[in-house]
């Protein structure tokens, strides 16, 4: 059948009438607005779809970067799985051991670590403050604990000087772990007594072995990163090996695995000491070399170490603030307006 009848006229042609001419051209416009339609849906879908492919790609780049190379986790406190980790642990009645070396002059900081900690540090979980300390008064009066928090103060011989310091702490912890907090606790962290609990730090940062990413080379590429470059050391890294480079400021674990870092780390340390060398990051250094042979299962983000300068990446929220690294890198004139 015909789309549309025509008058045939005695001669034979064809006469199309105005009627009919409209309506042709009404059925012929329809049928190119329904082509049009139909291309401009299959454009807008299309578009769509690469949108939705390009917010999927997006949100795969955003997870890698929420994971080391070897599938680790990287802890940042207010994502998703950290609010999931808190409320794993959080009526596990898990007991943690926060430990610090203070001698010397760093007895100064003693106070203001411990204050901060008590309100930032696990604030759900039972913890025990192990206490290093060559002069047990300078921490009188002792700090007012909340409830399922304990101190344990433990003497160790007066240690002068920053270098004779770093080389003994990795053996002071490790004998105490042996002696006391063993026996004492599940999970274990070392801190640097002058640095400050600003925001909570809670039960995300359970881990086997956990360490935190270092705030200045966050992100930076390997070539940055300060490993020990001298073939002498213990401490020395290959070109072809590290992939992060870690603090030395806020690490820990479980006791087990703590145990077997420090006395590792001490081991190398007390080698290069009878060997007259010094490694550039000293105890940092030891630390770095032993978790690219065992490494961390657990990694903090810089929100767990930062301080400001001018290389330290920019992070949301600030967890816990090295005094000692943030006065370094202070002016002169601003050292004395901080007494640092």
């Amino acid at each position: 059948m015909a789309l549309l009848p025509f008058h045939k006229m005695s001669s034979g042609s064809v006469r199309v009438t105005r009627i009919q001419l409209l309506l042709y051209c009404a059925v012929l416009a329809l049928i190119i607005y329904v082509l049009r339609s139909q291309k401009g849906t299959s454009l807008r879908l299309h578009s769509e779809d690469r949108q939705a492919s390009g917010v999927m790609e997006d949100q795969a780049v955003a997870l890698q970067k929420q994971t080391t190379p070897w599938g680790a986790p990287i802890v940042w406190g207010d994502s998703h799985k950290s609010a999931l980790r808190r409320k794993e642990f959080a009526h596990q009645g898990i007991r943690t051991g926060l430990v610090v070396l203070v001698v010397g002059t760093y007895a100064r900081f003693a106070r203001r670590f411990l204050s901060s900690a008590e309100m930032h540090f696990l604030p759900r979980q039972a913890v025990t403050y192990y206490i290093l300390a060559d002069n047990p008064r300078s921490l009188d009066p002792p700090i007012k604990l909340g409830p399922g928090r304990l101190m344990k103060v433990l003497p160790v011989t007066e240690l002068p000087g920053w270098k004779r310091l770093a080389y003994r702490r990795m053996s002071l912890i490790s004998e105490a772990i042996k002696q006391t907090i063993s026996k004492d606790v599940e999970f274990l962290f070392c801190a640097d007594v002058d640095q400050e609990f600003v925001a909570p730090v809670g039960e995300e940062i359970f881990g086997d072995l956990v360490a935190t990413l270092h705030p200045e080379l966050y992100e930076m590429p390997r070539s940055s990163f300060p490993y020990e470059a001298e073939e002498d050391s213990a401490a020395y890294v290959r070109d072809n090996e590290g992939d992060l480079y870690y603090t030395s400021e806020f690490y820990g674990g479980s006791v087990s695995e703590m145990f077997r870092l420090v006395r590792a780390c001490a081991v190398l340390l007390l080698q290069d000491q009878a060997n007259g060398v010094t490694a550039r990051g000293l105890e940092e250094s030891y630390l770095n070399r032993y978790l690219i042979h065992r490494r961390p299962t657990r990694v903090l983000s810089p929100e767990y170490n930062w301080w400001s300068s001018g290389l330290a990446v920019d992070v949301t929220v600030q967890r816990i603030i090295s005094l000692g690294r943030q006065c370094a890198a202070f002016s002169e004139q601003k050292r004395e307006q901080f007494n640092c």
